[in-house]
């Protein structure tokens, strides 16, 4: 998605209805990714892209509307990382530096969207939970269906192995954000993807 709200437009400046709703996508992002939920309001989000109240409402009937839109859409961007990743490579080693490389990417990305899908307050809500649960399993399939096809394990032990690699890239990642990306993130995908393909008895025994 195209920042196009980073910078508040005047009240009144002619957008197409695209660029529009990108523009109040961004600006929700940014208010959500701030306050939460449920501390935003319509208000602070009609602030922060620029527009009126009644020009927000023309795109979304109401705040979860707008949530849900904007949740499927960070949610259909991360299971679209690892998917591409995944399936771009033709070589296993290189498929998991990938996919844990997809992981790194999406937390550092613009607006903090990673926290809309990994940290939202509104998993409760049935359909926003849903949206979420749905992206992950796009992204655990994927994994899944190579595991499957290389390792010649059935579909419940290749599933499992997914749902480790996937756990491992999001616990990583959202850690390394949160400590001030304390390793260079080159080297933090490096360190992961190694632990994900070779196992803690892939290092070498520094201590009896």
């Amino acid at each position: 998605m195209t920042d196009t709200a980073t910078t508040p437009v005047h009240r009144g400046a002619r957008l197409s209805r695209t660029a529009r709703r990108a523009q109040l996508l961004v600006a929700a992002r940014d208010v959500f990714a701030d306050l939460g939920y449920h501390a935003a309001a319509m208000d602070d989000i009609a602030e922060r892209a620029g527009v009126s109240k009644p020009v927000l409402y023309q795109h979304f009937p109401g705040k979860l509307e707008l949530y849900r839109a904007l949740l499927t859409t960070y949610a259909d961007e991360l299971a679209e990382r690892v998917q591409h990743a995944i399936g771009t490579n033709a070589d296993n080693r290189d498929r998991v530096h990938a996919a844990v490389a997809a992981y790194f990417d999406f937390v550092a990305g613009e607006g903090q969207a990673y926290r809309l899908v990994f940290g939202s307050d509104l998993r409760g809500e049935p359909e926003a939970a849903a949206v979420i649960d749905g992206a992950l399993t796009r992204c655990i399939d994927a994994v899944a269906d190579v595991v499957t096809e290389d390792a010649g394990l059935d579909a419940d032990r290749a599933r499992l192995l997914a749902v480790g690699l996937v756990g491992l890239s999001q616990v990583a990642a959202q850690y390394w954000l949160d400590t001030q990306r304390c390793v260079p993130r080159d080297e933090a995908v490096a360190l992961m993807s190694a632990l994900a393909w070779k196992g803690l008895a892939g290092f070498p025994l520094v201590h009896d």
